[in-house]
């Protein structure tokens, strides 16, 4: 997925069984079959990608049933938060979609808070042809809800040409951790008087990316509990930013087009982040044969510490109401299983699935001329493979909130046990 601006975390509300429905044993509704149901509503945001994709899942799909009526509806992902909370907390479903696109670090959220509102999709896909790290955030107590959709794999973007400059080869910059990549980015800045890389302080999205890659998370295992204190990655992390931040390689950024903007200007020599900044770094045609793509360097004095992360992703949902077995269906026939379809979403959107199927198709094993014939793609997805299983729990961005403040305290001089120790206090009075 394309990266959206920050928003607020979800508010969490009891969990609330829907007013318009009865819930059965297997925890899905009771309401009359659906299955001759002739249209549904989806919901998404990014016009270029998410619904993008979801346009030609409409397109593959009705070879299958020309009968169904599919309507995708844009709405920017902080209305479609909204919108969820406030109608599954009244209790009703009027006005809510068949299918829902959620970003997983949201999806504990709305999965836990409202247990009986979303289509189990266990009989329908299988949960293993995904790749593992989806399946944590999609699912509830071994209940398969949620249809991975696109990978949020993280590769370190290079520009090779500055590289060089400093004496360097992309082959220099494979298998080393971040303590190596400031030294290097001390010497680009030096030859080039290029910075290394952009950062928002407000935007912690690197930390995620580290802390990810070592299997660890703001959470523990259960989801629920701060993990903060006592976290050798989070602590690891910490560390890191600030020697970045204080080592004079970072062009400090404020927001999106800035971020952009400073890779399309060629202001920074490197961007460390997901894989859906692909089409961006792409739209500088002047750039083509100077970019390359290697595996993220990985925390240093971290045991189990790997070079394969994740920023962002997405995933669909059956919301549990009147034609949710059409809906459910249609999902299971395109995102859930088609590999076909996920070479042409590669193709045509620049999506990269975690449908494991699909990394065998010709889209996947293709070479990219603007990264100089690199297999862009095929480097991605074996990444994706990697990334370590984590819970992103309920309250990511919640606990990001504290921590942007515990980082500028850091920052700012405070003795960093004190700044974690403080942050994990706050959490765990604000999310119990």
């Amino acid at each position: 997925m394309r990266k959206l601006p920050k928003i607020l975390s979800v508010l969490l509300a009891s969990a609330v069984v829907l007013s318009a429905c009865s819930t059965g044993s297997d925890g899905q509704s009771s309401e009359g079959s659906s299955a001759d149901t002739k249209e549904i509503t989806v919901w998404a945001w990014d016009p270029a990608f998410n619904i993008a994709a979801m346009n030609k899942a409409k397109e593959a799909y009705a070879e299958t049933n020309p009968d169904l009526k599919i309507n995708v509806v844009e709405n920017a992902q902080a209305d479609i938060v909204q919108k969820l909370n406030t109608g599954l907390n009244s209790g009703s479903t009027k006005g809510l979609p068949n299918i829902v696109l959620i970003e997983d670090y949201r999806a504990q959220s709305f999965l836990q808070s409202y247990p009986d509102s979303f289509f189990k999709m266990g009989d329908l896909i299988n949960a293993a042809d995904f790749a593992d790290y989806k399946v944590g955030p999609t699912s509830v107590d071994g209940e398969q809800y949620g249809v991975p959709f696109d990978s949020g794999v993280t590769g370190l973007y290079v520009r090779t040409d500055y590289l060089e400059q400093a004496g360097y080869k992309v082959s220099d910059l494979q298998d080393i951790d971040w303590n190596r990549y400031i030294e290097i980015g001390k010497d680009v800045k030096e030859k080039t008087g290029k910075a290394m890389l952009t950062q928002d302080p407000n935007d912690l999205g690197i930390i995620r990316m580290m802390a990810q890659s070592a299997g660890s998370w703001y959470t523990t295992e259960d989801g629920q509990t701060p993990s903060i204190a006592d976290n050798a990655a989070m602590k690891a992390a910490f560390e890191t930013y600030k020697q970045l931040m204080d080592s004079g390689i970072v062009k400090v950024i404020s927001d999106w087009s800035q971020f952009v903007g400073g890779l399309n200007s060629g202001d920074v020599a490197s961007v460390p982040t997901g894989n859906w900044i692909t089409p961006s770094i792409k739209a500088e045609a002047a750039q083509s044969g100077k970019w390359a793509v290697v595996p993220l360097p990985k925390l240093p004095g971290v045991e189990g510490a790997t070079h394969a992360s994740n920023l962002g992703g997405s995933s669909w949902y059956v919301m549990n109401v009147d034609g949710k077995e059409a809906a459910a269906e249609f999902l299971a026939k395109t995102f859930g299983s088609d590999s076909d379809l996920y070479q042409t979403l590669n193709k045509e959107i620049g999506v990269i699935g975690t449908l494991k199927a699909a990394s065998e198709g010709e889209a996947y094993k293709a070479e990219d001329e603007y990264f100089s014939g690199q297999k862009v793609v095929s480097d991605f997805a074996a990444l994706t493979e990697q990334i370590p299983n984590v819970n992103y729990g309920l309250n990511t961005y919640a606990i990001e909130d504290i921590l942007v403040v515990a980082m500028q305290n850091y920052m700012g001089g405070k003795d960093l046990d004190s700044v974690l120790k403080d942050a994990q206090s706050q959490a765990e009075t604000q999310i119990r």
